[in-house]
């Protein structure tokens, strides 16, 4: 049977028009692009952004210095794992709070990436405590007075560095001792230490030394201690 094609008058135009399944792939593509233009223009101006704080960490002690400091003890220049030294190093140079929100503030700029969550994913539960507690120690702004407990701060941050692991062996931070030790102004201070110590955790300090310490680490610890003023 012959197919019947329809008439079509050579007089009237043919229905102009896009058909819904056309309208949809230029839809679709018009997304894309405006997306790609968004995401590219987002790119360029935190880029912009990274650059004018990258020139500032070259002025020392810097907020942007401090914070490339910081994200190189991340990195470590390629040896493994987070150089927990230098990240403290760079931490107890801070002055205070304030100061500190400030360097926050500089390293999400340059490297779009909040540094107390990249500091969680790089230490240890032991490791980042001992961090938290030296900010915490800080006074809310360069001059003030420490809202916490000194004392208590530096007894948290000696107990985390007890309980540190090494995998699935137990161990202790001896830089993180020592570092403590450093800041104890006093022999007084210490005692008031280990008074926190006691209260915060139910044990002495000199007995918990005497546990953590290896191969002459405790007379090395007593030693800085004994050494400073009464």
């Amino acid at each position: 049977m012959q197919e019947i094609i329809p008439y079509q008058n050579p007089n009237v135009p043919k229905e102009q028009g896009l058909s819904l399944k056309e309208k949809l792939l230029y839809s679709a593509i018009g997304l894309a692009v405006l997306g790609g233009g968004v995401y590219f223009g987002r790119k360029l101006i935190l880029n912009k952004v990274a650059n004018k704080e990258e020139n500032q960490s070259f002025e020392d002690g810097s907020s942007a210095t401090i914070a490339k400091q910081i994200k190189m003890a991340f990195e470590n220049d390629g040896w493994f794992g987070t150089n927990t030294t230098a990240l403290r190093n760079a931490l107890r140079q801070i002055s205070s709070k304030d100061e500190f929100a400030k360097i926050q503030k500089s390293y999400q700029k340059l490297y779009n990436s909040n540094l107390l969550k990249d500091m969680a994913d790089e230490l240890q539960s032991t490791e980042y405590n001992e961090m938290l507690q030296i900010i915490a120690g800080k006074p809310p702004k360069k001059g003030q007075a420490p809202t916490v407990n000194t004392y208590d701060a530096w007894a948290k941050r000696l107990k985390a560095a007890f309980d540190k692991s090494y995998g699935f062996l137990p161990g202790t931070d001896g830089d993180a001792v020592v570092a403590v030790f450093n800041e104890i102004p006093t022999q007084s201070a210490f005692i008031q230490t280990a008074v926190s110590f006691k209260k915060l955790y139910g044990t002495n300090i000199l007995d918990d030394m005497k546990a953590e310490a290896e191969f002459g680490q405790y007379a090395d610890w007593m030693k800085i201690i004994t050494t400073k003023k009464k």
